[in-house]
């Protein structure tokens, strides 16, 4: 997974008509390097220029060396995307190209960027500010009050991964038992794990084992205030049975504070989206008039049908999770 990348076309704009961007140089720029930029010949090499805000995220030391010779245009090559990629961007040109970042303005780079894409896992991170995995996760750790909390986090090959490796499995065994024909690859997309994962969590089921193994098991309560709590759902899974159907905490209060939110009653697909949540918020009562209403010959279709539906409003949930950082 990559930030956008500058655009391949050239073009010359004035030099007073850019401004400074947010440098990883925690100095500033190097005034020596500026004066041996300003005396090679010819034009220099193209910065890079947000478009939006006609600051630069690549180049400094160009366009000051730019001013110190005297010269009134530069060429540039814009890029377009949010300030927080900028930065990173610039991380990323700098530990490739130029002068070199030091150890301390890569760390601190890692520590921005920690925050403002939380959901970046620590080698993503790593690969971006020129340090080690183990570094940005120990960086990670002195940032955790100030970091916002994700559940997902983003691999170098984007690949979307629960933070919590149990609930990921949780998913993939429940998918699993709906739908026991179904190919790992496509359980772990669903899911948001691995391949590898997957056909674990499938033969510990085929043993009748729990798709969590006790060292996941034992990791997760002690990051909780007590033992971790199982739904019906799970503890079917684990023994290798269909899933019954639950009643989750769908409905209020979380459904009420959503059905205040005018960004969501005020569009089109946000009242869409709060009349399918409102029409799977039911009750038990409800639920066992809904059991009583289909016929005898139609239940194992009625049951594929919610299954397929389930499945669907899971993948639904990852991908919201994950663009929610």
């Amino acid at each position: 997974m990559t930030v956008p990348q500058p655009e391949q076309c050239i073009t010359v704009v004035p030099v007073d008509s850019l401004l400074p961007g947010e440098s990883p140089r925690l100095a500033g720029e190097d005034p020596r390097h500026v004066q041996r930029l300003a005396r090679l010949d010819g034009a220099l090499p193209p910065i890079v220029v947000h478009r939006a805000t006609a600051r630069v995220v690549d180049g400094m030391h160009r366009l000051r060396a730019a001013r110190l010779r005297g010269d009134e245009r530069i060429a540039v090559r814009y890029w377009d995307g949010s300030q927080e990629d900028a930065f990173v961007y610039a991380v990323q040109a700098n530990s490739r190209d130029g002068l070199p970042l030091t150890q301390a303005d890569r760390s601190a780079a890692a520590e921005r960027i920690i925050l403002s894409h939380p959901h970046w896992s620590d080698r993503l991170i790593a690969s971006a500010a020129g340090l080690a995995a183990s570094t940005v996760s120990a960086l990670r750790r002195r940032t955790a009050d100030r970091a916002p909390q994700v559940t997902v986090r983003v691999g170098r090959d984007g690949r979307v991964r629960p933070l919590n490796a149990a609930e990921g499995r949780r998913r993939a065994g429940a998918l699993i038992a709906a739908r026991p024909h179904a190919g790992l690859r496509e359980i772990a997309d669903s899911a948001g794990i691995a391949v590898g994962t997957a056909r674990d969590v499938r033969l510990r089921l085929r043993r009748g084992q729990d798709p969590v193994p006790k060292k996941l098991r034992d990791a997760e309560s002690r990051e909780t205030t007590g033992p971790v709590r199982r739904t019906a759902t799970d503890r079917a899974t684990a023994a290798g049975s269909p899933a019954r159907p639950v009643v989750t905490a769908v409905g209020e209060p979380p459904l009420r504070r959503l059905r205040s939110d005018p960004s969501l009653r005020l569009t089109e697909g946000g009242r869409a989206l709060l009349q399918l949540l409102s029409a799977h918020a039911i009750s038990g009562d409800r639920w066992r008039r809904l059991l009583d209403a289909v016929p005898d010959h139609r239940r194992s279709t009625v049951a594929q049908a919610a299954r397929l539906c389930a499945e669907s409003w899971l993948r639904f949930a990852v991908e919201l999770e994950r663009r929610a950082m």
